[in-house]
C-alpha cells in the first residue's frame, strides 16, 4: 500500500482549471442576461426562452458521456484544450445569429464544446489531490461557477449598454477562452490514481458503464443532482427577467442583483463550505452528505420565503434569496467529492460524464422549459382572473414570479436524495477500495 500524495504541480494546474471553469460558466450565462432584448427583438414566449437553455443542456448531457469516456482513456489536456477552443469560437458565432432558430442551433454547438471539460477536469483533480484535500480543491475549482456568474452578471449588462447591442458580449467573451485553450495543451498530467493510498491497476476496466451504474450511492447522487440542477438552471435562466418584470428593475440593475444572489454567495459558500466539508468528513464518513442535506433544507426554506413574500423591498428579496443560495453551494463540494470516494480512479471521468448527463438531461434541461411553460400558464390564468382579453407585461410578471416557486420545491427533493445517498455511502466507499486492491496484481 502506498501513501496518499499530492502532485507537485497540483496547485498550478488547479488554477488553470479554475480559470477555464470560470469562463465556461461566463459564456453559458450570457443568454440568461440578454434574454429580454432577444424576446423583444424576435417576439418570443417564455416557453421559447426556456427552450434556449433546455436545448443547450440536453446536447451538453448527451455529448458528455462519450467525451467523458475519452477522458478516461486518452489525454485529458487535449480533450479540454480542443473543447475550450470549440466553445469559445462558437460563442463568438452566437453574436452573429439572425433568428431564434439560428441562435438555438449555435447554442447547441457551444454545449458540445463545453461538455468536454467537466468530466476531464474532475478526473484530473482526483489524481492531483489526495482524498483528505479533495473537497477544498474541488471548492477552489468550483469557484469558477460563482465567479463566472458574478463576472457575467456584473459586466454583461454594462457591455450591452455601452455597445447598444445584445450581441457584443458574445464577441468579447470568446477572446480569453481561446487564450486559455492554448495553455491547456501544455499541462503535465499525473498518472491515473497517483493520489490514492493504494496502487491503481494500469489495465482498462471491463464494462465500465455497468460498474459505475452498479454503485447505489452514485444513483442517489444523480437523483440529487437532477433536482439540484433543475433549481439552479431555472434560477439562472429566469432570475434576471423576473427581477425586470416583477420588481421593475432595468436590465443592468437586475443583472447585478442576480450576480449577488447566484455569484457573490458562491465565493463564501464554496470556500467555507469546502473547508467545513473536509473537517466534517474527517470526523464522520457520511458527514459531507449529511452536511449537504441540511444545507439543501435551509436553501429550500429561504428561497421559498423570499418568493412567497411577494413584492417586498428588492433588498429584502435579494438578501433572503442569497442566504438560500449560499447554503445551496455546499452541494458542489460535498457531492462531487463523494463521487470521487465511491468510484475508482480509472472510471472517474466516465462517472462524472454519466452524473452530468443525469444533471443536465433531466435536471438542467427541464428546469428552464418547465418554468417557462408554467410562467406562460400562470400569466394566462392571471389575465383571465383579471377579466382582461389581452396579455400584458403585468400578467407576464406575475406568471414568471409564481413559476419560480419550482426552485425551492426542487431543492427540497435534493435534500431527500442526499439523505438516501448517505445511507449507502460507507459500504460503497469500502467496496471501491477493496476492488482497487484486488485489481492490482500481488
Amino acid at each position: 500500500m502506498q501513501q496518499s500524495q499530492q502532485a507537485t504541480n497540483a496547485w498550478r494546474i488547479l488554477f488553470l482549471l479554475f480559470l477555464a471553469n470560470l469562463f465556461n460558466f461566463f459564456d453559458r450565462t450570457i443568454p440568461a442576461i440578454i434574454i429580454e432584448p432577444i424576446r423583444m427583438e424576435w417576439g418570443l414566449s417564455d416557453f421559447q426562452l426556456g427552450l434556449i437553455g433546455t436545448a443547450f443542456t440536453i446536447v451538453y448531457a448527451i455529448a458528455g458521456v462519450p467525451l467523458g469516456r475519452m477522458a478516461d482513456t486518452g489525454a485529458r489536456r487535449k480533450i479540454m484544450g480542443w473543447g475550450l477552443l470549440a466553445w469559445s469560437g462558437l460563442t463568438a458565432v452566437n453574436g452573429m445569429a439572425w433568428s431564434f432558430w439560428s441562435f438555438l442551433l449555435i447554442r447547441m454547438g457551444v454545449g458540445i464544446g463545453e461538455a468536454s471539460y467537466a468530466p476531464a477536469a474532475n478526473s484530473l483533480i482526483g489524481d492531483l489531490f489526495p482524498p483528505h484535500k479533495r473537497a477544498r480543491a474541488m471548492g477552489i475549482f468550483m469557484l469558477g461557477l460563482p465567479l463566472g456568474l458574478l463576472l457575467a452578471f456584473f459586466t454583461i449588462g454594462a457591455m450591452v449598454t455601452a455597445f447598444d447591442s445584445w450581441r457584443a458580449p458574445f464577441f468579447i467573451a470568446a477572446v480569453p477562452g481561446i487564450i486559455l485553450a492554448l495553455f491547456m495543451f501544455f499541462i503535465k498530467e499525473p498518472r491515473r490514481g497517483a493520489a490514492e493510498s493504494v496502487q491503481v491497476a494500469a489495465t482498462a476496466v471491463d464494462k465500465p458503464l455497468r460498474k459505475v451504474l452498479a454503485i447505489r450511492t452514485f444513483w442517489w447522487l444523480v437523483l440529487a443532482g437532477l433536482a439540484f440542477n433543475f433549481a439552479t438552471y431555472a434560477c439562472n435562466s429566469f432570475m434576471v427577467p423576473m427581477l425586470q418584470r416583477y420588481f421593475l428593475l432595468p436590465l443592468e440593475q437586475a443583472a447585478v442583483a442576480t450576480g449577488v444572489i447566484v455569484g457573490l454567495t458562491g465565493l463564501f459558500g464554496l470556500t467555507l463550505g469546502g473547508w467545513m466539508a473536509d473537517r466534517i468528513h474527517q470526523r464522520s464518513a457520511t458527514g459531507r452528505l449529511l452536511f449537504a442535506a441540511v444545507s439543501m433544507l435551509i436553501a429550500a426554506l429561504a428561497t421559498a420565503y423570499a418568493l412567497l413574500a411577494g413584492r417586498v423591498e428588492i433588498g429584502v428579496f435579494v438578501a433572503v434569496f442569497s442566504v438560500g443560495w449560499l447554503f445551496a453551494y455546499n452541494f458542489y463540494t460535498c457531492v462531487y467529492t463523494a463521487i470521487q470516494d465511491v468510484v475508482e480512479p480509472r472510471l472517474r471521468a466516465t462517472a462524472m460524464a454519466l452524473f452530468f448527463a443525469g444533471l443536465y438531461l433531466l435536471g438542467g434541461g427541464f428546469g428552464p422549459i418547465a418554468v417557462g411553460l408554467l410562467s406562460d400558464h400562470f400569466a394566462h390564468a392571471a389575465m383571465l382572473a383579471a377579466g382582461a382579453s389581452e396579455m400584458s407585461e403585468a400578467f407576464k410578471a406575475v406568471g414568471l414570479h409564481d413559476a419560480m416557486l419550482l426552485i425551492p420545491v426542487a431543492l427540497f427533493f435534493t435534500m431527500l436524495a442526499l439523505l438516501q445517498a448517505s445511507r449507502c455511502f460507507v459500504a460503497d466507499a469500502a467496496r471501491m477500495r477493496a476492488g482497487m486492491v484486488e485489481a492490482v496484481p500481488a
